[in-house]
């Protein structure tokens, strides 16, 4: 059964960059064709997909954060991270790190991280 897990500070100050990894057991993220992706939701609001890096190692981005987003891996740990730069408080939310079978959505809930807070503040 695959599980991930995020990891990263949870607290940014406004203008650094928010960095998280999403630590993947029970299958390699280069095996199969899956979308490891991120996701997040700030306080009081919906889901907001954030992107993802397939399994092949191509890269989407949401058109509303690719100028500040980048996500990349490390195949020899089985991980992936997120990186998202310039921050203000309005990018504090939980973050999830998620499994799809289709890119560019949200995936089911079938195999999500836990999530972790990201509080954006001086």
């Amino acid at each position: 059964q695959v599980q991930l897990q995020e990891s990263g500070p949870g607290l940014v100050k406004p203008s650094q960059t928010l960095s998280l990894t999403c630590t993947v057991s029970g299958g390699s993220i280069i095996s199969g064709l899956y979308y490891w992706s991120w996701i997040r939701q700030p306080p009081g609001k919906g889901l907001e997909w954030i992107g993802y890096i397939s399994s092949t190692g191509s890269k989407y981005y949401s058109p509303s954060l690719e100028s500040r987003t980048s996500i990349s891996r490390d195949t020899s740990k089985n991980q992936f991270s997120l990186q998202l730069s310039s921050v203000t408080p309005e990018d504090t939310a939980v973050y999830y790190c998620a499994r799809a079978r289709v890119g560019r959505q949200i995936p089911p809930r079938d195999f999500w991280g836990q999530g972790t807070q990201v509080t954006v503040s001086s």
